[in-house]
């Protein structure tokens, strides 16, 4: 892709989640469009909610556990940003979410690291990760979809240069319940029981998450590192996913589990 269609690009996708109005798949005009061209979109797209004054705060990691790439056709995971307008984490009670705000709205159960200390080699390993975590806090990544996931009229899926160019899905991020430090607890065996509206719907355990949940960090620092770019101390990084996303529908009341961790609410009206 042209400089020119990957603004155009990320100047659609910001225009359909502001005017809550879904768009086309990238891929369906542009089928050719590699990941690479997928991270130019992105990286645009960040740059116009900065230039309108958001602070970036952290970074997603996504299609961490081996039935997302398998489901996806991709053997890596993938990334996006966070920024500050996209932080719903309540000091006092539930987390509220407008449903109308978003589209196509899901929830996943997955652990955030806040760091405090950069990352910044293609050398890290999962000690250097541990060791620059501040602390590990329960999270619900928001997920939402600028473009079609399947298209109306023709049922065409999107794919995962779709899925990156969309910011990797991401639409904001709930934290809650107990802070703990990276060594405190083995952080494999950290699990949740998500219920909503009362009834269980996911459960799940840490380690479906590249069989420790800091093992995508490390993939994140290593990619950022090869193109210049900074895991910076003060980062919050959502680890990746260890339940099914599940649907938010206006009116639906959620529940997650931690166990030791404590528990995370989230209305959504």
């Amino acid at each position: 892709m042209t400089e020119g269609q990957i603004c155009a690009e990320a100047e659609a996708l910001d225009n359909a989640e502001r005017s809550r109005q879904q768009m086309r798949q990238t891929t369906e005009v542009y089928p050719e469009a590699t990941i690479d061209d997928a991270y130019a979109i992105q990286a645009h797209w960040q740059q116009l909610r900065l230039d309108r004054g958001e602070l970036l705060i952290g970074h997603k990691i996504g299609l961490t556990s081996r039935a997302m790439q398998t489901a996806m056709q991709i053997t890596t995971p993938d990334s996006g940003f966070i920024t500050d307008a996209m932080n719903y984490t309540s000091s006092s009670g539930p987390a509220t979410i407008e449903a109308y705000h978003h589209l196509d709205l899901k929830l996943e159960v997955e652990l955030a690291f806040v760091l405090n200390a950069h990352l910044d080699s293609e050398e890290v390993e999962l000690s250097d990760v541990i060791a620059a975590t501040e602390y590990v806090i329960p999270a619900v990544e928001l997920i939402a979809a600028r473009t079609y996931r399947a298209d109306p009229a023709t049922g065409r899926r999107r794919t995962v240069v779709d899925t990156i160019a969309d910011n990797a899905a991401n639409a904001g991020i709930i934290t809650g319940g107990l802070a703990v430090g990276p060594e405190e607890v083995d952080l494999r065996w950290v699990g949740a029981l998500l219920e909503r509206n009362g009834e269980i719907e996911e459960t799940g355990l840490a380690a479906a998450v590249l069989n420790h949940p800091a093992n995508g960090i490390v993939w994140l620092a290593r990619r950022y590192a090869q193109q210049g770019m900074v895991l910076n101390a003060g980062d919050i990084v959502l680890a990746g996913s260890f339940t099914r996303p599940v649907d938010c529908r206006a009116g639906d009341s959620f529940r997650v589990d931690y166990g030791p961790l404590g528990l995370l609410e989230v209305e959504v009206i």
